[in-house]
């Protein structure tokens, strides 16, 4: 009852992690949890960097399937999160995931655990386990996850789809990434990266870092931009048609944030396609629309009724000036309001009407899967 816009979450393999090991049910962070922080700014916190038991990986799959029980979409995994989870771990999810007939969405673990800066290794560990499984797979973020490497990755991809695998992906319009300076995924930044701090960009300041800060911001913890990809591979992500488009969007805490949290749809159909003439306009709105709708079809019937403008579909309508829509977020000021925006209807419900925000109104509903137990594929 107090959402703008329609909701949906998946059972999450770190958040099982983190309940097995440290006791705390992040099911439960609408705000954020102290407990839970205080974990994660250990050095090596549990969930992410002990090995789990035989013992413990069957108990990972109750907690998983207790909340697909409760309505995911499906099972989120952050592997490079939790490089302390075996090959034997995330194939076992799978196999859960396969069981329940849900798709596993995939951020992939970090290159350098297959011992180069090359991404095929961690696509391929995915790839296979949905092979071997049958499950559906979403790998997230083309962009940050294959970097330069998206062309082979797109490959893979597309020949997992040719011989019968259910394999998708998206991306996000930037060539920066964010995510927490406290986390897994920065324990070996500086060895990878050649001690190049000043990519990484403190959100609360905006302040490139240096060896110095990176050393006492992530003993405090907190949100970075990870800065440093190619626009010319960027481009190229955006222009094939069986990319999805993704914010990978962020809640604005305190007006800090990455831009993508407010300005990725209308970054692509303004800047992208009218400026710099990447695709169509019709293919940018299905890779928004309709091909996210589909991904999540089999699992969540509600989805039959939306991404698309037709009788009997549910009315979430973006009306928007094509000549005119352009994203304003920027890394300095992120929490900034698209142009263009005309009208925003849930469910035939006004939340923007002439470009202006309609306080108080909360039509959004949440989006529950089927729930199902043992589901036949």
């Amino acid at each position: 009852g107090r959402a703008v816009v329609n909701y949906g979450a998946t059972s999450g393999h770190p958040a099982a992690r983190i309940k097995l090991m440290h006791g705390i049910d992040a099911g439960q962070l609408a705000l954020p949890n102290k407990e839970l922080q205080e974990a994660m700014r250990q050095p090596s916190p549990d969930y992410s960097h002990k090995a789990a038991t035989a013992e413990q990986i069957e108990h990972l799959q109750d907690l998983i399937e207790q909340g697909l029980d409760e309505g995911g979409l499906g099972i989120g995994m952050g592997i490079t999160y939790t490089p302390a989870a075996t090959h034997a771990e995330i194939l076992r999810v799978f196999e859960t995931a396969a069981k329940r007939g849900v798709p596993v969405f995939v951020h992939l673990r970090a290159n350098s655990a297959f011992g180069e800066k090359s991404a095929v290794g961690p696509f391929q560990e995915v790839i296979a386990d949905a092979a071997a499984t049958g499950a559906a797979l979403h790998i997230v973020h083309l962009n940050s996850s294959a970097d330069e490497d998206a062309r082979v990755c797109l490959g893979m991809i597309r020949g997992a789809r040719e011989r019968g695998l259910d394999v998708t992906t998206e991306t996000y319009p930037y060539t920066a990434g964010s995510t927490r300076l406290e986390s897994a995924l920065f324990d070996d930044w500086p060895e990878q990266n050649g001690e190049r701090y000043d990519q990484l960009q403190w959100i609360a300041t905006g302040e490139r870092l240096t060896k110095e800060t990176y050393d006492k911001y992530r003993k405090q913890g907190g949100w970075v931009i990870i800065h440093g990809r190619s626009e010319d591979t960027m481009e190229w992500i955006l222009a094939q048609p069986d990319v999805m488009i993704a914010s990978d969007g962020i809640p604005f805490i305190g007006g800090a944030s990455h831009p993508r949290g407010a300005g990725t749809f209308s970054r692509v159909l303004g800047h992208y396609v009218r400026e710099r003439g990447l695709g169509t306009l019709p293919e940018a709105i299905a890779k928004m629309t309709i091909q996210p709708a589909r991904r999540l079809e089999a699992v969540a019937p509600a989805m039959k009724r939306k991404g698309r403008i037709e009788e009997g579909a549910d009315a979430d309508i973006t009306i928007f000036d094509p000549g005119h829509v352009l994203d304003r977020a920027t890394y300095e000021s992120p929490a900034q309001n698209s142009t263009g925006i005309v009208d925003v209807l849930v469910g035939g419900v006004f939340v923007i009407r002439d470009g202006a925000e309609i306080a108080g109104t909360f039509p959004g509903q949440a989006i529950l899967g089927e729930r199902r137990k043992n589901a036949a594929r």
